[in-house]
């Protein structure tokens, strides 16, 4: 069991240096971070099943890579103009732009078949 309630702590530490990496300069978010973290450790104090401890030590790795990659803020510098934080850490996708006259490969002349009407006749 010692080796759990270390798994644990690991857990609940590194979720409290993602949130200060993360939430940086934001007081305001440093702080609801932090007590919805504390929150939810002290909620599950008493859980003493082992495989519901290493569910929600998964959980808790799961927040932290989210916060990590997915979790950006930004900050307006001037009117309509905003600075965003990235990290190396923040996932980044290709952008592909929306093109209004893209036209479908298959070439359908009239209204294009629902996908649900397609679903029925299966």
């Amino acid at each position: 069991m010692s080796g759990l309630r270390n798994s644990v702590l690991q857990s609940f530490k590194k979720l409290h240096r993602t949130r200060l990496k993360v939430f940086e300069g934001d007081l305001k978010a440093l702080i609801a971070a932090r007590a919805k973290i504390n929150e939810e450790y002290k909620k599950n104090k008493h859980v003493t099943e082992e495989g519901s401890i290493r569910a929600m030590i998964k959980f808790s790795k799961d927040v932290e890579t989210e916060l990590r990659t997915q979790v950006i803020q930004a900050r307006e510098v001037r009117p309509g103009v905003f600075e965003a934080k990235i990290t190396e850490d923040t996932l980044k996708l290709d952008n592909i732009p929306y093109n209004d006259s893209a036209v479908p490969d298959d070439k359908l002349d009239g209204p294009r078949p629902c996908c649900k009407d397609q679903a029925r006749s299966k």
